[in-house]
């Protein structure tokens, strides 16, 4: 299986925030970026795996900056580390300020997705190469952010998370 990098999962969704996705105060509803963050990221999973995927977590979403009605959202997702069957995606969301057209980064997230043959069995996924710095970043931080998930739901006792015992000697 041959390797794949961040740039070959690149997905960008860019939409609309029309009055039905929005909240009382006129900012886009949580959930609806929420889904559309899972959208992107299942495409980039896909991208990465060649395969079916599921969500297996939504391992951390920052609500940093509201999404005002009739902002242009641009939501950017790539693969930022592959593991044996499960791949971790990092979001980017982004804003476009209506009369400058400049770029601001409202929120981020991170997902993991599980590959699946037809019968919804884990199947293997190429490695990631990161290139760039961010990349490499996000790429040596997965593995952190996987063994603190596993050592929460119990799967791994804390003594066996080598990469969050290094943090603290």
């Amino acid at each position: 299986m041959q390797p794949k990098t961040a740039f070959q999962s690149k997905t960008v969704v860019t939409d609309l925030v029309l009055p039905s996705e929005t909240n009382p105060i006129n900012n886009l509803f949580g959930g609806e970026l929420l889904a559309r963050m899972d959208r992107a990221a299942s495409i980039a999973a896909r991208r990465h795996s060649r395969r079916i995927v599921v969500t297996a977590s939504v391992n951390h979403v920052a609500f940093n900056r509201a999404i005002p009605l009739g902002s242009v959202v641009t939501v950017e997702a790539k693969v930022s580390r592959a593991f044996s069957s499960s791949m971790e995606v990092y979001l980017d969301v982004w804003i476009e300020d209506r009369e400058s057209g400049e770029c601001i980064k409202a929120n981020e997230a991170i997902y993991t997705f599980v590959a699946v043959d037809e019968m919804g069995r884990p199947v293997k996924v190429p490695e990631l190469i990161p290139e760039t710095e961010l990349e490499k970043e996000r790429f040596e931080g997965a593995l952190r952010r996987k063994q603190l998930s596993l050592v929460l739901a119990g799967k791994m006792k804390p003594q066996e998370a080598s990469e969050l015992k290094a943090i603290f000697e």
